[in-house]
């Protein structure tokens, strides 16, 4: 191993033991003495290494305690096309679940910052509905979102369980074509520590999106918050066929 590459070759060694859980999340690794020892290297070499793994929100270094592991294994949820949790998972193979939380009626002048994006009257009703979205048990996404009533009365707590995507456009017949996003990063409140746990960084990638119907009608304003170490974005999305 060439002396210039020994970083390298640490952070590719223990990168890999993180993602195939042999450091699971929240486990502490070796301390950079021992990893000074087992791979006979100055502790230049194995703080470069550790930098390294912090940079990609593998690790977080805590005083105290050590490298301690974050990575969860990442949602890679594709804001470049418009699909849905369950489309995602099914493609990738993991075991999901949706639990839904909130799903209730409610009028636009109660929540104005949905009645200015969807571009309504203060009269319009409202789907209120929040989900937790689950990837082999582990909560992943808190999706919150607001539905044009009228267009969807005869929802139900199963499409949503289900697949609301699939309700919209096999159930109902409407062509979902495209959304436009805006995303903040954004500390833990006290939900986000209820759903997530007291992981760190606690911070989430938080994703707010007007989806539109094929006439261009807006029909839905959704706040997707992803953990902020597990994230991907593209600002403009358009429904794949």
């Amino acid at each position: 191993m060439k002396k210039q590459n020994k970083f390298r070759h640490i952070y590719e060694q223990m990168r890999t033991a993180i993602v195939d859980g042999t450091y699971a999340y929240g486990t502490q690794l070796p301390s950079e003495h021992q990893l000074m020892n087992q791979y006979n290297v100055s502790r230049e070499t194995v703080r470069k290494s550790l930098n390294m793994l912090v940079s990609e929100g593998m690790i977080q270094k805590i005083r105290g305690k050590g490298s301690i592991v974050i990575y969860q294994g990442l949602t890679d949820f594709p804001f470049a096309d418009l699909v849905s949790f369950k489309e995602v998972q099914q493609q990738r193979g993991k075991a999901h679940e949706t639990q839904l939380q909130v799903f209730e009626k409610v009028v636009a002048r109660d929540v104005p910052i949905v009645r200015k994006a969807l571009d309504i009257t203060a009269d319009t009703s409202l789907w209120h509905i929040i989900r937790y979205r689950k990837i082999e048990g582990i909560a992943k996404i808190i999706d919150e979102d607001y539905l044009i009533y009228d267009l969807f009365p005869d929802l139900t707590e199963q499409d949503l369980r289900d697949s609301l995507y699939a309700y919209i456009e096999q159930t109902k017949g409407f062509e979902i074509s495209f959304s436009s996003k805006a995303i903040t990063f954004e500390p833990f409140g006290s939900s986000e520590y209820q759903v997530f746990g007291d992981v760190t960084p606690n911070y989430t990638a938080t994703v707010r999106g007007i989806v539109h119907l094929k006439d261009t009608t807006k029909f839905q304003y959704n706040i997707s918050k992803h953990l902020a170490t597990e994230f991907r974005f593209v600002d403009f999305s358009r429904r794949q066929k």
